[in-house]
């Protein structure tokens, strides 16, 4: 470096020019001040010097040249841009931050207003800084706190999550969870306070609506017209509402903490309910389970349970919730239906008559044991095939499809009188009724035609399905229609179910008067009473009406009606929670018409039936056996067949047969002498 020219050699050429002059300023004499200068070393930055040039003089005082003396200040500098950046972003931060900001100096005058606090309380920057916090945006209820709170912080002590009320330029009153800190200088003296504010109006407005929410749930629970129990992940009951209690006889204080399954649940269905619960445990849901329960005096009822996961605010499975519809009576009615359908079966199959039975095409459908053994054909060789064509003499054919025809219109036909010709070619003449055939909604499906020995049909009722009820997933996710209704009768609630039944989506509903709506004219009135009722806090269970679909299709609907309270326990409006018994209502009209058309067929049968119960007393008398043996049906009932209307040297053989078909075991083609009221 020595003897080498500075400024061209060792002075980037951006500052040659500057440096340039100070030197020639400092060789002429004068007072340079000091200068950064950036020291560089193969094109890159290595140092920034601050240097001082001083003119150098010689013995005689003349210029001689120029001392320079530099202190390296690059950290100093690197420190300073530092703190000047995090300057910089704390301003940033502080006015765009997404809370309200405020600092105010040690007499309470504002210093720091942010974006967020002029947007929030409307008071723009200028309006703000200068003016007494406390005087000038406090509430006069709320100033001693504050000044408290700032005073605290003044001296050192800060203050955290302080509920802070605000009142904005235009009234609205806001709710801001403040931070108040001790502001300080450079050498920790105090100069001042900042609050830095959460605005939690919101939060609060949705922590009320929760609990409102959870309060609607606790009572839904509680007053709800169906069963209702609830167990945590240890299988341990945590809920047993009003219904549950009165149901099953044991009081909610003899049930909470005891395990479900262990105490209340039988050894035959531990295992089975115990899956579904655990199940329900790992999130997987289960609709319409039907189980047994025995109340607390052992009455056995028939229970379909819809269980559902109970999760807690992070999403966590805490238990689960079981929503149940007591079916005792549907189950009664179904095994007495069920009972009607086997006795049918076998009366068809075996009675002492020839059956049969086409559909719409005119092919066989039923054919039973006294049709195979008089016409010689088997039941395999006649399902399905033609019956007019295979088994109808060609000079009958007309006539015979004439009957079938009309009877699929639904015009019926009694004592047709019908030859027909065995496999063997013996001839028969069958006095033949030909009924016609319905599915549950009324539809005809084909002809059932019953000669003339036919024994008693019984009602028949096919397999009734269970019957489906979701009073939860409470609220939305319940398994089952629910609706909610103010205290205006406009609709609140519509959940899923609802929508996918009825076809209405939530959209459609929702502020909507629901009896004005959605119920038709003829059940108006009655759903309105029911809702009134519930409005006044009388709640209904059961109620059976009918709702249409979007597209039109009835639905028969079973309805709890509940009443909903607000927190002070004022009505705020009802929730209906309600069971689609639409196909059980179709089987038993199904059921009702199979009674109707066994009632025809046995008064109107051209051969004599009678029935006993199992005391031998007479049950049925119809109007061949009155005609034939001259007593009335009057005369008869409740009398005991044997001791009344058998001769008496065959009484014991009249008994025995009787008493056999009581167990079970039936008797065909037992011939029994009757002698008539006039002999």
């Amino acid at each position: 470096a020595m003897g080498k020219p500075l400024v061209s050699k060792f002075v980037t050429e951006g500052l040659q020019a500057s440096v340039g002059h100070v030197l020639l300023r400092a060789l002429n004499g004068e007072h340079t001040p000091s200068f950064e200068l950036p020291l560089v070393k193969d094109g890159e930055q290595k140092a920034v010097v601050l240097l001082n040039a001083t003119t150098r003089r010689g013995p005689n005082h003349e210029v001689i040249g120029v001392i320079c003396v530099g202190q390296d200040i690059t950290q100093i500098n690197a420190m300073a841009a530092e703190q000047q950046r995090i300057a910089d972003d704390l301003a940033r931060l502080i006015d765009s931050a997404n809370a309200p900001i405020f600092g105010v100096d040690p007499k309470g005058m504002v210093t720091e207003w942010n974006r967020k606090a002029a947007e929030l309380l409307g008071y723009p920057k200028e309006d703000a800084i200068g003016k007494d916090m406390i005087i000038s945006f406090i509430e006069p209820e709320n100033r001693s706190s504050v000044e408290e709170i700032l005073q605290k912080a003044l001296a050192g002590s800060e203050t955290s999550n302080y509920a802070l009320s605000l009142m904005s330029k235009v009234g609205k009153r806001y709710t801001v969870l403040l931070n108040a800190t001790t502001r300080r200088d450079a050498k920790g003296h105090i100069t001042g306070v900042v609050g830095v504010g959460q605005d939690i109006t919101q939060l609060n407005q949705v922590m009320a609506d929760s609990k409102r929410i959870a309060d609607d749930l606790t009572r839904l629970i509680e007053t709800a017209n169906a069963p209702i129990f609830g167990i945590d992940i240890a299988g341990k009951v945590s809920e047993w509402n009003a219904k549950a209690s009165s149901l099953l006889g044991f009081s909610k204080e003899e049930t909470i903490g005891k395990h479900l399954v262990s105490n209340f649940i039988t050894e035959e269905f531990k295992d089975s309910v115990q899956d579904v619960l655990a199940a329900a445990l790992s999130g997987k849901d289960t609709a319409n389970f039907e189980f047994p329960l025995f109340t607390k005096h052992g009455k056995r009822k028939e229970i379909l349970l819809n269980a559902t996961a109970r999760r807690g605010p992070d999403g966590e499975v805490t238990g689960v919730i079981g929503v149940g519809q007591d079916i005792t009576r549907i189950r009664e009615i179904t095994s007495e239906q069920q009972r009607n359908a086997d006795d049918l079966a076998r009366l068809i199959d075996t009675a002492n008559a020839p059956i049969f039975g086409v559909d719409l095409e005119g092919m066989v459908t039923e054919w039973n044991r006294k049709a195979a053994d008089m016409l010689g054909y088997t039941k395999d060789e006649t399902i399905g095939k033609a019956f007019v064509q295979n088994f109808i003499q060609p000079e009958d054919k007309t006539s015979v499809e004439e009957v079938i025809q009309r009877a699929m219109t639904g015009c019926e036909t009694a004592n047709f009188t019908l030859p027909l010709v065995s496999k063997m070619m013996k001839c028969y003449t069958v006095l033949l009724n030909a009924t016609t055939r319905r599915d549950a909604k009324g539809k005809i499906t084909g002809v059932v035609g019953v000669g003339q020995d036919i024994t008693e049909l019984n009602q028949v009722m096919a397999e009734s399905k269970r019957v489906a009820d979701d009073l939860m997933r409470l609220i939305e996710t319940a398994n089952a229609p629910i609706f909610g209704i103010d205290v205006q009768g406009k609709v609140t609630e519509w959940n899923a179910k609802a929508s996918s039944l009825l076809g209405f989506p939530k959209s459609e509903t929702m502020g909507k008067s629901l009896v004005g709506n959605f119920i038709t004219e003829e059940f108006k009135e009655s759903v309105s009473e029911v809702l009134q009722e519930a409005l006044m806090g009388t709640e209904t269970a059961n109620f059976e009406f009918p709702l249409f679909t979007k597209s039109g299709e009835r639905k028969a609907i079973l309805l709890n009606a509940t009443t909903r309270r607000g927190p002070d326990g004022e009505v705020t409006g009802v929730i209906g929670v309600g069971q689609d018994i639409t196909q059980i209502r179709e089987i038993t009209s199904e059921h009702e018409r199979i009674a109707d058309d066994l009632s025809r067929l046995i008064e109107t049968a051209n051969a004599p039936i009678f029935g006993v119960d199992l005391n031998g007393m007479v049950t049925e008398w119809n109007r061949k056996a009155a005609d034939m043996l001259g007593y009335t049906n009057e005369e008869t009932m409740g009398k005991n067949l044997v001791q009344h209307f058998i001769q008496p040297e065959n009484r014991d053989s009249v008994k025995r047969v009787l008493n056999r078909a009581m167990a079970g075991e039936e008797a065909a083609n037992y011939e029994l002498p009757l002698l008539s009221k006039s002999q």
